[in-house]
């Protein structure tokens, strides 16, 4: 019985969000904000609309720069408007 725990506790775990965008502020400390693009077709004319929503995410170490690609993962509440972890840099801004 252990064993099925622990595989639903794992499986709790990998089930998070995750979402790839542009880090458009660093000012604050050890916060990021992140801006997570998606494609949407429009429901009548099937127009192909861009729709842009920012994501505060915590940078623990404090590596990212303006531009930089980034991976971000939901995570618990770590303040009033942090609910996202800095997972990986995918590509640094020039």
């Amino acid at each position: 019985m252990s064993t099925d725990v622990t595989q639903q506790v794992e499986t709790a775990q990998t089930n998070r969000k995750e979402r790839v965008g542009v880090v458009t502020s660093t000012s604050m400390n050890k916060t990021i904000t992140v801006a997570a693009a998606r494609v949407k077709e429009h429901r009548l004319y099937k127009k192909a609309l861009r729709q842009t929503k920012k994501f505060k995410a915590h940078d623990e170490t404090e590596t990212c720069r303006v531009g930089d690609l980034v991976r971000i993962r939901e995570t618990r509440p770590l303040s009033k408007t942090k609910r996202w972890r800095l997972v990986e840099v995918i590509k640094r801004a020039e």
